[in-house]
């Protein structure tokens, strides 16, 4: 066993977190038991806020317009990717973060229900998220497509990332930003942090081995859509903010993809997260090191738009 120093404001969230846990280890139970954890941590939505669900591009998406009246250019927008392995998760499970964003910036803010993996393997999400982001572009809609933000956590930060590697490679125009939390990047499993979080708090290499596995059935050989670290060029991306927590198996992901953006010549943003395990975005409110994150990562955002 690893050990991992939480403050006791931590430790208690990871210990609520975790007593969701259920007895029923199949999919759908995995699912089940996701959801009603996410459920317990979420919010009532701010006053005015105007959640909207519809389709776009055959994909279920989630729009949320912030109760400030846009510029005559329209609201900046986010599109975000929620986390939870390309197995979990979907518009309820990060429905806080997306409120959060969307009030706090005075943006729109655009979820995708991405379809998720085993039944959906690579490259089925991340087709769902860039066709999402194609017909955002193509509008008409009430933000100004200019000042559009790509973000996500954990598996939503590898899709995040993926997609703009792929607008990239098209010669598509870019989002303003990336905005990667905690994000699984597909690094090598002999990165420190494989071995010193092995077996850390809400994730668990071994977790990390058996998402992989699902999302990338049936791939042959993965390729940078479906893991970003193995992309042979880094150049021409959109500048980034990558969060990342001590206590977590993917936590040298995250610092790779920063080092090799760098490299690139791209302006990247590494916050090392002390103190913090993976998931740990909902304890907004309750722990002081998950309140620093969101302060440092609200103001990388609000100076992108």
């Amino acid at each position: 066993m690893g050990t991992y120093p939480l403050s006791p404001s931590m430790a208690a969230f990871v210990a609520r977190t975790e007593s969701f846990a259920s007895e029923d280890s199949s999919l759908g139970g995995l699912r089940k038991s996701y959801d009603a954890m996410c459920r317990a941590f979420t919010p009532e939505r701010p006053a005015g806020l105007e959640v909207v669900d519809f389709q776009l591009s055959g994909v279920a998406v989630r729009s949320y317009r912030p109760p400030v009246r846009p510029s005559a250019s329209g609201w900046p927008c986010v599109l975000y990717l929620h986390g939870g392995g390309w197995v979990v998760g979907g518009l309820d499970s990060h429905d806080f973060i997306c409120c959060e964003l969307a009030m706090a910036l005075g943006a729109m803010v655009v979820a995708v229900d991405y379809r998720l993996a085993p039944e959906h393997p690579f490259p089925a999400g991340f087709e769902d998220c860039l066709s999402v982001w194609r017909a955002l572009r193509s509008g008409p809609f009430w933000f100004d497509p200019g000042r559009m933000l790509v973000a996500g956590d954990s598996a939503g930060g590898n899709l995040a990332a993926a997609l703009c590697l792929a607008l990239r490679d098209a010669g598509e125009p870019l989002p303003g930003a990336q905005v990667l939390i905690y994000p699984g990047l597909g690094g090598d499993e002999k990165l420190p942090s494989r071995s010193e979080c092995a077996d850390a708090p809400l994730l668990a290499s071994s977790d990390v081995d058996c998402y992989h596995a699902l999302y990338l059935r049936g791939t042959a050989k993965p390729n940078a859509y479906a893991m970003p670290l193995l992309a042979g060029d880094f150049s021409g991306l959109p500048p980034a903010w990558i969060a990342v927590a001590q206590f977590d198996p993917l936590r040298d992901d995250g610092v790779c993809y920063a080092e090799r953006l760098d490299a690139a010549g791209v302006d990247a943003a590494l916050y090392y997260g002390e103190g913090l395990v993976h998931g740990c975005l909902r304890a907004r409110h309750q722990v002081a090191e998950v309140d620093r994150l969101f302060e440092n990562l609200l103001g990388f955002m609000a100076d992108k738009m």
